[in-house]
């Protein structure tokens, strides 16, 4: 269903992105007890991105088994749509474990292309993106989830038809994929790597 965004980032395992971006579309649908949630996610160079964030709480994820902390888990996919709630972001290793919640990314980039009226989760999934080489995926509290790569938007889930004229940002010739009620948008060009 996502194969135009995981084309898109080629130098993470596609299932580990794919099982993070199922995570952020769940958590766009659901929100939280009725009310919509926004989060951010980064995937891979988990150590970069450690280095350039800071805890904003105490980590409620450390000290826990990595088993217990892969993406795939049933039980973490609970626990990740609890602590969305909280402000920051969840730090991901590119083999899907969910290392950290509640970082605030302390990043700032020069070269970064996000459009206007996005918030700061998104200016920090850019700016991470950008400094670092892992992808920010962000839930935007209009349901509406956002992938960046080196500083750049590149795709966009809208999980209902009805927003798709309010929500979509991608500037330029867009590929429109349409699954149910879920669109996808990616920029109709060349694939972004997450190597420089």
């Amino acid at each position: 269903m996502f194969e135009s965004i995981l084309c898109q980032v080629t130098e993470y395992d596609a299932e580990v992105l794919q099982a993070l971006i199922e995570l952020a579309v769940e958590i766009a649908r659901e929100g939280r007890e009725g009310r919509r949630i926004g989060t951010l996610f980064t995937l891979g160079d988990e150590q970069a991105v450690l280095a350039k964030s800071r805890s904003l709480i105490l980590d409620p994820l450390v000290g826990h088994p990595e088993s217990l902390r892969h993406i795939s888990n049933p039980n973490l996919r609970g626990t990740v749509k609890e602590l969305a709630q909280l402000d920051g972001a969840f730090v991901v290793s590119h083999d899907g474990i969910v290392l950290a919640a509640c970082r605030y990314l302390d990043s700032f980039a020069s070269e970064i292309d996000v459009p206007l009226g996005l918030g700061s989760r998104h200016l920090a999934a850019a700016n991470i993106s950008a400094v670092t080489k892992a992808v920010g995926i962000v839930v935007s509290e209009s349901s509406v989830v956002r992938l960046f790569c080196h500083g750049k938007l590149v795709g966009e889930i809208i999980p209902e038809l009805w927003m798709i004229d309010h929500a979509a940002q991608l500037r330029g010739q867009v590929k429109k994929e349409t699954f149910g009620e879920l669109t996808v948008l990616t920029p109709n060009s060349r694939s972004v790597s997450a190597t420089n």
